[in-house]
């Protein structure tokens, strides 16, 4: 059976130990990165696909009669044309929970950084601010603690559960939002109605036609001007010409994110044009940790064994 994994470098450095991979002896072909115009070619012979950001719509899938399942190393799958896959009779299987405990990390990471003044901090030190300083310390910028704020969390998966009990720890109060296009259930309430109450607003929802741009003007302004935002989910769920606008006009009293709507984004992305010290961009790197990057190669190689041993527990998306 041939295996291809197609885009091994979205997974890092050498920093992981491959050889789970080889569990079934299969024919595996590991490329570095591919291009679109050669996705095609490098399937022509694979029953088995491992895949992280390729695109595998209809008309490539259309071309691989050989291909039967599609291993994705990620969470999402949106890089999947899913209905073409079900009507080719291709199983599509996922990577779940592997980064929990990173995301959620990078999450309280953003919160406390943008809580403590941290860039205001660390820029007033390398302008000699505090050398200069006729205190002991610099209080020119307010700290905030995390106690006793409200962090309203969208997506309640294993990632929102995940900031949840670090949140917990911090002694914060948790409001979930209902799922989106569902009635609201015990202990969630509806978006709308959470905005107004929350200090800081974590989204970890999936993107789909229903949560992008989930987060616009209207929910921006909903929010108090005190509030923050974190987005480690997908930039799409947030409209970011409205994060601008909220951003310069104080709507809003910062934001911490990991992902935008296109990654890698341009160098004129008037988000990275932001000069701001209550925004915080790191280049999605929420999931990233060394160990949650072997889980998902764990995970994948887990998932070739269903497919040759047990193929009752494949899992069609």
């Amino acid at each position: 059976m041939q295996v291809v994994l197609l885009d091994a470098e979205t997974l890092g450095p050498d920093d992981l130990d491959f050889s789970p991979l080889s569990v079934l002896n299969h024919d595996l072909c590991c490329h570095q990165s591919t291009q679109p115009d050669e996705v095609v070619k490098r399937l022509a012979h694979a029953q088995i696909v491992l895949v992280n950001k390729v695109v595998l719509d209809a008309s490539c899938l259309d071309q691989l009669p050989q291909l039967k399942h599609i291993i994705v190393l990620a969470t999402g799958v949106n890089n999947i044309d899913l209905a073409a896959a079900a009507r080719l009779g291709i199983s599509v299987q996922n990577c779940r929970a592997y980064g929990v405990e990173s995301v959620a990390q990078h999450c309280l990471m953003l919160m406390l950084n943008l809580s403590t003044k941290m860039l205001n901090y660390r820029r007033a030190i390398n302008n000699g601010d505090w050398s200069r300083s006729l205190q002991f310390c610099l209080l020119d910028y307010p700290v905030e603690s995390l106690t006793g704020k409200t962090l309203g969390i969208v997506g309640y998966g294993d990632l929102g559960k995940g900031v949840a009990d670090l949140a917990r720890a911090f002694d914060m109060n948790i409001l979930i939002a209902s799922r989106m296009g569902q009635k609201p259930s015990a202990g969630r309430i509806p978006l709308e109605q959470m905005l107004p109450q929350v200090d800081i607003l974590s989204l970890h929802c999936p993107l789909t036609q229903d949560t992008t741009n989930l987060i616009d003007w209207p929910q921006l302004c909903a929010l108090p001007n005190t509030a923050l935002l974190i987005n480690c989910a997908r930039g799409g769920i947030v409209n970011e010409a409205a994060l601008v606008k909220a951003l310069e006009e104080g709507q809003i009293a910062g934001a911490g994110i990991d992902v935008l709507a296109q990654e890698p984004p341009p160098k004129d992305h008037p988000l990275l044009a932001l000069e701001l010290d209550n925004l915080i961009i790191t280049p999605h790197t929420a999931w990233a940790s060394r160990q949650a990057r072997q889980t998902i190669l764990n995970q994948a190689a887990e998932n070739l064994l269903s497919l040759t041993t047990s193929p009752v527990f494949i899992r069609q998306l």
